[in-house]
């Protein structure tokens, strides 16, 4: 087939561009921008991009087309192994700031000075979803921190749930492929709602406290600014006598915690998938650094012996109100990656990376995560090297003598390497700097056995359930009830409300009626019998966590031709003044016409931008706007769910007719927009974030 004339005029438009050196002699393309020469892999200057290298025109293709040949192989090695969990993750580059000098209790360099700043890049993630899964499932999150201190890197491959499902790292395996997809249909994606997973639990009970947290709104954070984050087990702090103080980590954010609701969460993932995503990238590039404080429980040896539970045990906290967390540095976030996978996919965190001064428990899911770590990463980033990747590597000096494998991008230079050596050459270790463990006496017989201490498994649950406001103990109910609706195996569903009824007897009694379960189970066989003294702890409510501002959040406005141009710009600096943003939802991204005659451009347009999106809305428009928008589903859709999802409301008198269209019933979280002095009594509103009594009117 011949070429037609506008392929001939492309080909040599390519072909007709030249090649000039610059003063340092590297070759330049000339031509439109004076763009940077293509090249392959190794240097070499590519002449013809757009064609393979043929007998002819038409016909076969060459083996010698290295060019084509390096450019096919390195697209079809594009991907490398997912993670098997914490698949779908998002990172950020940041700071550590120490507050003030932690010598007495460690000799970690990072605790030693006050004011340094400490470079890290965090990575947020999922755990159950493959990387293409959404970001608001039910979930727990990854909260994962890489610290380049001055002394090697240190990683707190935390969570944002401070304990976990399992007390051995050996039944991970076990628990992962239980809530995985179904190894037979490969499905569901992202979802614990399905027989394997509850099957799991329900014949597991050192899971249960870990199920309250999963079914409460902590697994359905608003956004990962505002969410906490926690190192799970309890480490070790040396200082430089070697005295051993034990510490448990905890990441407070500055913005206050925030949740959003299951019917929400549905809706958000089907608008925007990548919500969560698009959140952090947001607020970094807009200047709203995401901050959070690193908190630290502290105690010793005579309060863990005297402590009601094991502090070993990851299915266990230590309550804020008996051991005070002690704010110790913050962590800023400040940049974004300049490659997703060169960085945030390709990071490798492991529980073993420690600096000196920070030391191991004997929890053993801890000491089963130091074990697996590194195997993970070989597999996931094909070898030995993975250091080497720059993201890896830490930013002080590194000695040692480990040379070649796979991908090596250095190796140790001159004769020696290997110690001791005659030639005095290399690196040596120094007993006094180095990485030293605790001196711990252990004695004992080699056994295969779970620690009696750690046998209560209904009491914290229990507790955690008792701390929760009425709304968010509703909020876990319904939880229960859609996931094991789910489940199609009666007797797996009876199993689990079993177990409910050693935590709470009305929240069992109540999912199991919303089940239709007649007759009740009598309550499961308890190692230990559950306490029901345990007193109730605010620390550990979202709701009484907020953050007295509406700072961080965003306000969807919604518009149309004629609205009013002044009460709009008056909002917006409201807005801004608080620390918040506002969006332009339009019937087109074109905008509108105000009626001062400025063009006020659409963020989104209607059918895009739905009301799940946004912390409060306001509804600007005209009365010939409304007659409009009072037949588009996608509006009755942005008004009911704002109101049925309990935010807060702002309305001009011309948006009446909306309201009543889609039976809003006015409360005191509907307002009024008129004058100035009504903007601040709507943001005044907005601190609270939800007017959670409307919830009882509302039938999701």
């Amino acid at each position: 087939m011949a070429r037609t004339p506008a392929a001939k005029g492309k080909a040599a438009s390519i072909h007709d561009q030249k090649l000039v050196r610059g003063n340092g002699g590297e070759l330049h393309q000339t031509g439109e921008g004076d763009t940077e020469i293509l090249t392959t892999s190794q240097g070499a200057p590519v002449s013809d991009d757009q064609n393979t290298l043929k007998i002819g025109e038409r016909g076969p293709a060459l083996i010698e087309d290295f060019h084509f040949r390096e450019k096919i192989f390195h697209f079809d090695h594009e991907r490398i192994p997912e993670r098997v969990v914490h698949a779908r993750g998002y990172g950020a580059h940041g700071y550590f700031e120490t507050y003030e000098s932690l010598a007495k209790y460690t000799r970690a360099d990072i605790f030693q000075r006050a004011g340094e700043k400490t470079p890290a890049f965090v990575r947020f993630s999922t755990v159950a979803g493959a990387k293409g899964s959404f970001d608001l499932a039910r979930d727990v999150r990854g909260f994962a921190v890489k610290l380049y201190t001055q002394e090697g890197n240190w990683d707190i491959v935390g969570n944002n749930i401070p304990v976990f499902f399992i007390q051995d790292a050996i039944k991970f395996p076990d628990l992962v492929h239980a809530v995985k997809e179904e190894p037979d249909r490969a499905f569901p994606q992202a979802q614990s709602a399905h027989d394997n997973f509850w099957d799991f639990i329900s014949l597991t009970p050192e899971s249960m406290h870990m199920i309250m947290w999963i079914m409460s709104d902590r697994a359905i954070p608003r956004s990962f600014r505002f969410m906490e984050g926690f190192g799970v087990h309890t480490f070790r702090f040396l200082n430089a006598k070697d005295e051993s103080t034990f510490v448990k980590f905890i990441w407070k954010p500055k913005l206050g915690l925030q949740s959003v609701i299951w019917n929400e969460a549905v809706k958000i993932n089907g608008a925007d998938p990548d919500f969560h995503r698009r959140d952090l990238w947001d607020a970094i590039q807009a200047g709203d650094f995401p901050e959070w404080e690193l908190c630290v429980q502290l105690f010793d040896q005579e309060f863990a012996d005297s402590f009601d539970f094991d502090i070993l045990d990851p299915t266990k906290i230590i309550p804020e109100e008996i051991v005070e967390p002690i704010p110790v540095g913050r962590l800023v976030l400040d940049r974004m990656p300049d490659n997703f996978f060169a960085e945030t996919e390709q990071v490798a965190f492991m529980t073993q990376n420690v600096p000196p001064g920070v030391d191991f428990s004997n929890d053993p899911l801890l000491q089963g995560r130091n074990f697996s770590y590194l195997d993970t990463q070989l597999k996931r980033l094909g070898g030995p090297n993975f250091t080497h990747i720059p993201i890896n590597a830490p930013k002080c000096p590194m000695h040692h003598f480990q040379q070649d494998g796979h991908m090596a991008m250095r190796n140790p230079v001159g004769r020696a390497n290997y110690q001791p050596n005659s030639w005095g050459l290399g690196p040596r270790e120094h007993p006094q700097k180095g990485f030293r463990s605790f001196a711990d006496a252990e004695d004992g017989q080699k056994v295969r056995l779970r620690a009696e201490s750690f046998a209560d498994h209904y009491s914290q649950a229990r507790q955690f359930f008792v701390s929760q406001t009425v709304t968010e103990q509703k909020h876990i109910a319904m939880a229960l009830t859609f996931e094991l609706s789910k489940v199609e195996t009666v007797t797996i569903r009876e199993r689990m409300v079993s177990h409910l009824l050693n935590i709470d007897e009305g929240l069992g009694e109540t999912v199991a009626e919303k089940l239709g379960i007649k007759t009740l189970p009598k309550k499961a066989d308890a190692a230990i019998a559950p306490r029901d003294d345990l007193p109730a702890s605010d620390a550990l409510s979202i709701v009484r966590n907020g953050p007295g501002s509406f700072k961080g959040r965003k306000v969807g406005v919604l518009v149309t031709d004629g609205c009013d141009g002044a009460l709009l710009k008056k909002l917006e600096a409201a807005l801004k003044k608080e620390g918040a943003k506002m969006e332009i939802v339009a019937p087109k991204v074109g905008g509108v016409e105000a009626t001062d005659g400025s063009m006020i451009e659409g963020k989104q347009m209607i059918d895009g931008g739905p009301s799940v999106l946004y912390d409060a809305v306001a509804i600007i428009v005209s009365p010939e706007g409304t007659e409009q928008l009072v037949k588009e589903a996608a509006v009755r859709d942005f008004i009911a769910d704002a109101f049925a999802h309990c935010k807060f409301i702002a309305h001009v008198e011309a948006a009446k007719p909306l309201l009543d269209k889609t039976g809003v019933e006015p409360d005191e979280g509907v307002i009024p927009l008129g004058s100035a002095a009504d903007i601040a009594a709507f943001i005044d509103s907005c601190r609270k974030l939800r007017l959670w009594a409307r919830e009882a009117k509302v039938k999701l």
